[in-house]
């Protein structure tokens, strides 16, 4: 996929079926976390920090035949309905192949959540930071 300058470019450059499911995404995302997209290594990317990746929330990611959600503490708590899927070092994610496959309700609780653990603790934002020195 090539460079993109910002959220709106990267959806629009997804294929047609996908692209649907990413705008409805993006809605859903925008609407949790209003103003905090941007793009990050990449993709659209929303942090709870004062810029791209310091605190990050979630991303939302185009692939040849999905669109994937990743939520950064998406472990905490797990979800009782396994959607998101437990990922790696806390994370989870959710692959949507249409817009039909956005939970608007449970993704904006995951959200919601997302931003109440912020002030809870640890959370992956604080190392990266000290991996990028700052």
């Amino acid at each position: 996929m090539a460079a993109h300058t910002t959220v709106a470019d990267h959806t629009a450059a997804l294929p047609d079926g996908l692209r649907a499911a990413a705008r409805a995404l993006v809605a859903v995302v925008e609407e949790a976390l209003p103003g905090t997209g941007a793009l990050w290594h990449g993709h659209p990317a929303w942090s709870l920090g004062a810029e791209p990746g310091l605190s990050p929330a979630c991303y939302v990611r185009g692939c040849s035949s999905y669109v994937t959600l990743g939520l950064w503490r998406g472990k905490e708590p797990a979800a009782p309905s396994g959607r998101p899927e437990p990922g790696a070092r806390g994370t989870a994610q959710v692959r949507l192949r249409s817009p039909e496959d956005v939970d608007a309700a449970l993704f904006a609780d995951r959200l919601s959540r997302a931003r109440a653990l912020e002030g809870s603790g640890p959370s992956p934002g604080p190392a990266l930071r000290e991996r990028r020195g700052r």
